[in-house]
């Protein structure tokens, strides 16, 4: 009997745990070593390999002697890698193959000889000018494209800041007015914003305090004594942003159960669009045990592409602007495209660079053809080409059914060329369901306009019939009474 109760126990805790998605061991619940996307339905399905790992860099292999820790990559608009040694204090310039390396140790600093200490922060901008946080020296250095000096921007003096503020500023980024937005560590109001003269203004973005609602009613109901001794709310910090082309910021964070990729404005909120299947934030499937991704950076590209990195299993997602995700690469491991603690990503054209910052080394994913052909499909739908992004699209899913997002690619294409019954069936074949009642009200639409004429014609024939029935029938009636 108590084996019986037992086995169903063990039974009902198995169905549980099916229902969830996860499992009861250890490892990654979906996708472990192989290419994969997630269906509408949350369930893990094969894709192909849109990138793959072609070549891995030592700081031997690029002439500068071995890296120690680095920290931050950038790549400059003129393709060029910049790439933050912060355990030997120097940022090295490679150009887009890996050679010709430049090595920046010091600058000049009102005539005195200047290093920096574990910088961890790195940006570069369109005239490549050269932004370092400068963590162990507590400052932010602003250097030109010739590497000299254009200012030093040390600890800021606010009332928005505490009196034993310290400021560790560790990853930075500048938008076109110059304005500089700074992740310091111990902050958690958000990222720290200075003009173009390097005085600090505001603060944005900062992330929304999470609350356990039991955790609240205990605290409702403490004394005083404690709730001194409970755990006190704090907004999650940030671990990383970037910047696009037209000054939006996008930001990863540590919240682990919310939203943990945001898309900022000027005034710091939240317009990152997530009308995917499932909201941005790396795995959806995995085990209790390793819990959901880390992601610790961001990259963004054209066409409001961004990818972003997990530390935890050393992936790197891709979503369109729309938040459906793209594909997926990368892992832990030992293998050419696997790494140990991933740290920072970058794109070298369609092409990805990944910073192992405990090995000290590079590893270059080149794309794929199906890679290549899914991002100049997205492209093509967010640069108006419909025809293009048409082509491409079922390209894409005759290299992968189970993409069921490029199914509504097709049918957003089809839409915008105004074949709307065409584009319902291939909305149904997405699960999209917004953009199928969109189409069905405009192919009805069409239907009236294109059949109005008939349509009246046929209720005017039944009007008319209709009435000359109701005439003759009384006519009939009268001449039958007369006769009577």
């Amino acid at each position: 009997m108590r084996k019986t109760k037992s086995k169903g126990k063990k039974l009902l805790l198995s169905a549980i745990c099916f229902m969830l998605g996860v499992t009861l061991g250890g490892g990654v619940a979906a996708g472990e070593g192989t290419s994969y996307n997630y269906s509408f339905w949350g369930e893990t399905v094969e894709a192909p390999a849109a990138y793959q790992a072609t070549e891995l860099y030592t700081g031997s292999d690029l002439g500068v002697g071995p890296l120690k820790e680095p920290s931050d990559l950038h790549v400059s608009s003129d393709q060029r890698i910049y790439v933050l040694d912060s355990g030997n204090n120097r940022v090295i310039v490679l150009n887009n193959r890996f050679t010709d390396a430049v090595t920046i140790t010091s600058f000049d600093h009102d005539g005195v000889e200047d290093t920096f200490s574990n910088p961890q922060g790195l940006f570069v901008t369109d005239q490549n000018h050269v932004i370092i946080a400068d963590t162990g020296n507590n400052r932010i250095v602003h250097l030109d494209q010739d590497f000299r000096l254009v200012k030093v921007i040390g600890a800021p003096e606010s009332d928005l800041l505490q009196a034993n503020f310290q400021f560790q500023p560790v990853r930075v980024v500048m938008d076109n007015a110059q304005r500089l937005y700074v992740m310091s560590t111990g902050v958690f109001d958000g990222f720290m914003e200075f003009n173009a003269e390097g005085v600090f203004t505001s603060f944005i973005g900062a992330n929304r305090v999470k609350i356990d609602p039991i955790d609240y009613f205990w605290k409702r109901i403490s004394t005083q004594a404690q709730r001194s001794q409970m755990i006190m709310y704090t907004p999650t910090e940030f671990t990383n942003l970037d910047i696009d082309n037209e000054g939006f910021i996008y930001a990863t964070n540590g919240d682990q159960w919310g939203d943990n990729i945001k898309k900022l404005n000027a005034q710091g909120n939240d317009i990152l669009r997530r009308t995917g299947y499932f909201n941005p934030q790396g795995d959806i499937n995995y085990t209790v045990d390793a819990g959901p991704s880390r992601l610790i950076d961001i990259e963004v590209s054209d066409s409001e592409m961004y990818s972003v990195l997990d530390s935890k299993r050393g992936r790197i997602f891709t979503y369109n602007g729309d938040g459906h995700l793209m594909y997926i690469f990368g892992g832990i491991g030992n293998l050419l495209g696997e790494f140990k603690t991933p740290t920072a990503i970058e794109r070298v054209g369609d092409d990805f660079i990944v910073l192992d910052k405990a090995l000290g080394e590079i590893t270059l994913f080149r794309t794929t053809a199906y890679g290549r052909t899914l991002n100049e499909a997205v492209r093509s739908y967010y640069s108006g080409d419909e025809e293009k992004a048409f082509e491409l699209f079922n390209e894409t899913i005759n290299m992968n059914a189970n993409l069921e997002f490029a199914y509504s690619g097709i049918g957003k294409a089809l839409l915008r060329q105004g074949d709307y019954k065409e584009a319902m069936s291939y909305f149904d074949r997405s699960m999209d369901l917004a953009n199928y009642s969109k189409s069905f009200l405009l192919y009805r639409k069409e239907l009236l306009r294109d059949y109005f004429g008939t349509i009246m014609t046929l209720l005017v024939v039944i009007v008319v019939t209709f009435m000359g029935a109701r005439i003759y029938r009384k006519s009939v009636r009268r001449k039958r009474g007369v006769s009577a």
